[in-house]
């Protein structure tokens, strides 16, 4: 593969546009910018994520998740260019099926759980909302210019598989879930 950056800088977009793969030039607070962002967002966090979990040698979590990045790329790219297709249903059935199997060794949610416990389990837990607004750019975009493909279903999936991840970590860490512990009614 050659080079696809020969220069980091190149001031076109100094005047607060920037070009998207089919030569379109929009403002950087376009719709599909602000999704270009949030996913690319979501993937920084997710680095992150994978790089403690490699540290921690939990190396399962590491196989499963470590796609995800290289999926979160794709879709960027088919934001980036409109009539680009890169994700297939296969993508969307491999984090199904990471769901249901950690899903079954956890068994029901009997409660809210709060984001902590470890800082692996809160890192997967940023991930997972930085998957819902990432969504939430998407679906925004979606309102405005309809997005093809099967980017929308990945990236709510993705967020039910980080959410899920999660409370794996914390597992195989042996920490406790933190519950969530409704306020006291007031008197009265």
């Amino acid at each position: 593969m050659g080079y696809r950056l020969s220069k980091i800088y190149t001031r076109t977009g100094d005047k607060g546009e920037t070009g998207l793969g089919d030569g379109r030039r929009v403002p950087k607070d376009h719709p599909r910018i602000e999704a270009i962002g949030e996913v690319d967002s979501l993937n920084s966090h997710l680095g992150v994520l994978l790089a403690g979990l490699a540290e921690a040698g939990l190396e399962e979590l590491v196989e499963v998740l470590a796609p995800c990045q290289h999926r979160l790329f794709d879709l960027g790219g088919e934001l980036a260019m409109p009539s680009y297709q890169a994700l297939n249903t296969v993508e969307v059935e491999r984090l199904e099926a990471g769901i249901d199997r950690w899903n079954d060794e956890l068994g029901p949610l009997k409660n809210f759980i709060l984001p902590g416990g470890s800082m692996l389990v809160a890192q997967a837990h940023v991930c997972r909302s930085a998957a819902r607004a990432a969504e939430r750019r998407c679906q925004q975009l979606n309102a405005v210019e309809p997005l093809e493909g099967v980017g929308l279903a990945y990236i709510n999936r993705l967020s039910d598989l980080l959410f899920v991840a999660a409370r794996i970590i914390g597992r195989r860490q042996g920490v406790p879930e933190v519950l969530w512990q409704p306020a006291d009614k007031p008197l009265g």
